[in-house]
């Protein structure tokens, strides 16, 4: 065990094999979310206490619209369920919450309570809670170029002015630090259309345990492998300071 830890600023997650986890155990699909949505709160309190800043969950992918009726409507009640009981517990938690990707077609029930939490916990200062819900990194970038190219052509701001250290202004995830730290569990080893342009420079890991048996341990864990890690950033050495 690593005793003094660098604790990542920003740690982004595909919360991946809650249908496996199901399957394994004899049980429908949609118990597997429910369990993992359970897990989410765990992870989030974990992340939290550890002093990450940023924690990123790819909840719902613009793909899996293609998923059946059914299943999507359960993922919808679930993150609704969320929104309704958790926001006092994200306020006592200091914990900021957000939520990137497109808002169509999402449900206008959602999209409401979204915005009502975004408000209700805008002054929270502790850790940044970031859902990615009907979110794709592809149309993420197509997104930012258009918001760059509309601003240009009001004259706000000179087509000139674009290069590779502010096009992240126009994203999504503008104003938050890029991810230090990539998960997908599970044991896929896929980033799956999720933060191409930020996550650059993240080390990436991949546990082979199932999402809903993801917990504060395994994040440690994670934290620990990363601590591991020289990360250069396409230099020789950076000098590594622990918390």
């Amino acid at each position: 065990m690593i005793k003094k830890r660098i604790i990542p600023r920003h740690i982004a997650i595909v919360m991946d094999g809650n249908g496996r986890w199901a399957k394994e155990k004899g049980l429908p699909r949609t118990a597997g979310h429910k369990k993992g949505a359970q897990q989410v709160e765990v992870v989030m309190k974990a992340a939290s206490e550890l002093g990450v800043g940023v924690l990123t969950l790819y909840a719902f992918s613009a793909e899996n619209w293609s998923r059946p009726k059914h299943e999507i409507d359960i993922l919808m009640r679930l993150l609704s369920n969320f929104l309704d009981s958790k926001v006092k517990e994200l306020n006592r938690n200091n914990v900021r919450f957000k939520v990137i990707g497109r808002k169509k077609p999402l449900p206008d029930y959602l999209i409401k309570k979204i915005a009502d939490v975004e408000k209700k916990t805008a002054s929270n200062t502790g850790l940044l809670l970031v859902l990615a819900l009907n979110y794709g990194s592809r149309q993420e970038i197509i997104d930012g170029i258009w918001r760059f190219l509309e601003l240009a052509a009001k004259g706000e701001i000179s087509a000139q002015d674009l290069n590779e250290e502010n096009f992240g202004e126009y994203l999504y995830t503008a104003g938050m630090p890029d991810p230090d730290l990539f998960i997908r569990t599970s044991g896929e080893m896929r980033i799956s259309n999720f933060l191409l342009w930020q996550l650059s420079y993240a080390e990436l890991y991949f546990p082979a345990k199932y999402w809903p048996d993801f917990g504060k341990e395994d994040l440690e864990f994670a934290i620990d492998e990363y601590n591991k890690r020289e990360r250069r950033f396409g230099g020789i050495n950076v000098k590594r300071t622990f918390n």
